[in-house]
């Protein structure tokens, strides 16, 4: 019993001896350096998705804006029709002979030259 209270006291010391050789436990790195994995972050946030849909929408509000009468378009909402008449805000289509809509400028998706531009491969056959 007494070697078991020797080597228990030995093995406590040789414990906090090593306990006292560790580095420092409170030095932390710089504030600055604890920030750059979300700088990171944001800056690859950033150049995959924020800058491409700004851009997307740069070119959708040149499309609309640069509409004429008689450009068939389509809307948000699936309505294909030609364009009879432009205001600050709405667009008159034309949707059938006779039926004609106003909807707002913005409900413009896509025209119909550019859909069907699309839809046909480059070889020319659908």
């Amino acid at each position: 019993m007494k070697s078991l209270i020797v080597s228990f006291l030995l093995v406590a010391g040789t414990v906090s001896t090593a306990a006292a050789q560790t580095p420092d436990a409170g030095a932390q790195p710089p504030a600055w350096m604890s920030m750059m994995p979300i700088v990171f972050m944001f800056a690859i946030f950033y150049l995959l998705i924020f800058r491409p849909q700004q851009k997307k929408e740069k070119q959708r509000l040149e499309f609309i804006n640069a509409l004429k009468r008689g450009d068939e378009v389509i809307t948000a909402s699936g309505l294909v029709g030609r364009v009879e008449g432009l205001t600050e805000q709405f667009i008159t289509l034309e949707i059938a002979d006779g039926v004609r809509v106003k909807v707002l400028r913005t409900a413009i998706a896509s025209s119909v030259q550019a859909l069907t531009a699309a839809a046909v491969p480059a070889g020319g056959k659908a």
